[in-house]
C-alpha cells in the first residue's frame, strides 16, 4: 500500500498483502524454510539478496512487519517469537553495562523480572516511579538514565500516564522512551505521534485473536533504527513463518473483533456499576472509572477489553475463589485478546503505589470475549450473588 493515509479498517484489510509477487495468492503464502539460495556467487558474497537466511527475514514476517509499520506509523518494524522476546529486543538493543533503566511501577511482571533478574546481571541498574508521580520521576533521573520504559494503561491496575508531559522529560535529558501498546493496539493508540521511540506488542492477544500462537512486535522510529536492526540480526529473536501467517490472518478480523468485545465491555462494566457487591471498576474507558479523561485524551475511541474489578468479599481468599468458579462463561487462564472470556485473580506487585494492599484477595481481571454481552453480564451476576 502505498497510500498511508486510508483509514483504520482499510489498512488490516490491504497492509502487507502483495497477490502480484505471489502467483496473485490473496494472502502471502507460508515460507518455510532454512537455507534460501543466492543466484550467484557474488550476490551471495555482497549480500544483495531480498533475504539470505530463514531466521533473518522471510515474506511471512515481512507482511506481517509491513502491516503494523503502516498501522502504527512507524519507521519500520521486527517481529519476535513472542511478547516478552520484544520486551527483550526493546531493552537489550539500547541498554549497555552502566546504563540505567526506569520502569513504571505498573507495567506487565515479565517486564520487572527481566530488568531484576537479567539486566541487572548485564551491569544495567534499574529503578521505578509511580506512574501518576511525574515529579517522581524527574527525580530519579540520573545522567545514566538511558530508557524509560512504560505501559498506558498499567497492567493490572489500568492507570493511564500523562505521555506528553512523560515524553518531554525524556527529550529534555536525551532519554529513549519505550512503550508496551499490547492494549492499546495499533488501532486505538498512536505512540510515534506522542514522539514515542519504540513500541512493543504481544501479539499474542489481540493480533492473533484466537489463542493459538506466540508472537511479538517492535515498531520503532529512525532514532533507534540501527541499534534494533543491528540487535535483531545479532540474537536472531525472530517468529517463524507459521506464526507470522496466523498473526496475518489473525490482523484481518482484529478491528470487527476489537469494536464488539469494546463495546460489549462498556455494557458490562455499565451494569457491574450498578452491582452492590462491587466495588470499583478499573477501566479508564468507562466513564466513571479512574482516568477516563486521560484515556479520551490520548486513545482513539477504543482499547482493549480487559479491565479489573474489584468485589466486596472483606478480603476473603474464599470467596474470591468462589466467584471465579462460579462463572460459567469464562475460562479461567493465562494471556488475553482472544475470542474467549477469562478470569483470573490478581495480586498487584506495587513498589510505590500501595494502596492496592487494602484490596488484597478482593481483585479479578476479566478479558471480555466474544459472548453475547447479555449473557456475559447475567453469568457474572450470578457469580456474585453465589459467592
Amino acid at each position: 500500500m502505498k497510500n498511508k493515509k486510508y483509514k483504520a479498517d482499510t489498512q488490516l484489510t490491504h497492509t502487507g498483502r502483495k497477490p502480484s509477487e505471489h502467483f496473485g495468492f490473496v494472502n502471502t503464502p507460508v515460507y518455510r524454510g532454512s537455507t534460501i539460495l543466492s543466484n550467484s556467487s557474488q550476490e551471495f558474497r555482497e549480500k544483495k539478496a531480498r533475504y539470505s537466511y530463514g531466521s533473518k527475514s522471510n515474506p511471512n514476517t515481512e507482511s506481517l512487519a509491513e502491516s503494523l509499520t503502516i498501522m502504527e506509523g512507524a519507521e519500520d518494524c521486527k517481529i519476535t517469537s513472542s511478547g516478552r522476546t520484544a520486551i527483550l529486543l526493546s531493552l537489550v538493543s539500547i541498554l549497555s553495562a552502566g546504563d540505567h533503566l526506569i520502569l513504571a511501577d505498573n507495567v506487565y511482571e515479565p517486564t520487572k523480572n527481566i530488568s531484576n533478574k537479567f539486566l541487572t546481571k548485564m551491569g544495567i541498574s534499574v529503578s521505578y516511579f509511580d506512574p501518576k508521580n511525574l515529579i517522581e520521576l524527574s527525580k530519579i533521573i540520573t545522567t545514566k538514565t538511558k530508557a524509560i520504559f512504560f505501559e498506558s494503561p498499567g497492567s493490572i491496575t489500568f492507570e493511564i500516564i500523562d505521555i506528553e508531559p512523560l515524553v518531554k522529560i525524556a527529550k529534555e535529558n536525551n532519554i529513549y522512551t519505550i512503550i508496551d501498546n499490547t492494549w492499546g493496539t495499533p488501532l486505538y493508540f498512536k505512540p510515534f505521534y506522542y514522539g514515542i521511540d519504540i513500541s512493543i506488542h504481544a501479539g499474542t492477544k489481540y493480533i492473533v485473536g484466537h489463542s493459538d500462537t506466540f508472537i511479538g512486535a517492535v515498531t520503532y522510529n529512525k532514532r533507534v533504527k540501527k541499534m534494533i536492526e543491528e540487535t535483531y540480526d545479532l540474537l536472531r529473536l525472530s517468529s517463524n513463518p507459521d506464526d507470522a501467517y496466523m498473526a496475518s490472518r489473525g490482523l484481518r478480523s482484529m478491528g470487527v473483533r476489537m469494536e464488539k468485545q469494546f463495546k460489549s465491555t462498556l455494557s458490562i462494566c455499565e451494569a457491574l456499576y450498578k452491582n452492590n457487591l462491587i466495588e470499583n471498576i478499573l477501566y479508564p474507558p468507562f466513564k466513571n472509572s479512574e482516568d477516563h479523561e486521560l484515556w479520551k485524551k490520548y486513545f482513539q475511541n477504543g482499547g482493549a477489553s480487559l479491565m479489573t474489578i474489584i468485589i466486596k468479599n472483606d478480603c476473603n481468599i474464599k470467596a474470591l475463589d468462589n466467584f471465579i468458579d462460579g462463572l460459567e462463561l469464562f475460562g479461567i487462564g493465562a494471556s488475553w485478546g482472544g475470542y474467549e472470556s477469562l478470569a483470573i485473580p490478581v495480586f498487584p506487585n506495587r513498589k510505590k503505589n500501595r494502596k492496592w494492599n487494602k484490596y488484597v484477595n478482593s481483585m479479578i481481571r476479566l478479558h471480555i470475549g466474544l459472548e453475547d454481552t447479555d449473557d456475559l453480564i447475567e453469568d457474572i451476576s450470578n457469580a456474585l450473588a453465589n459467592m
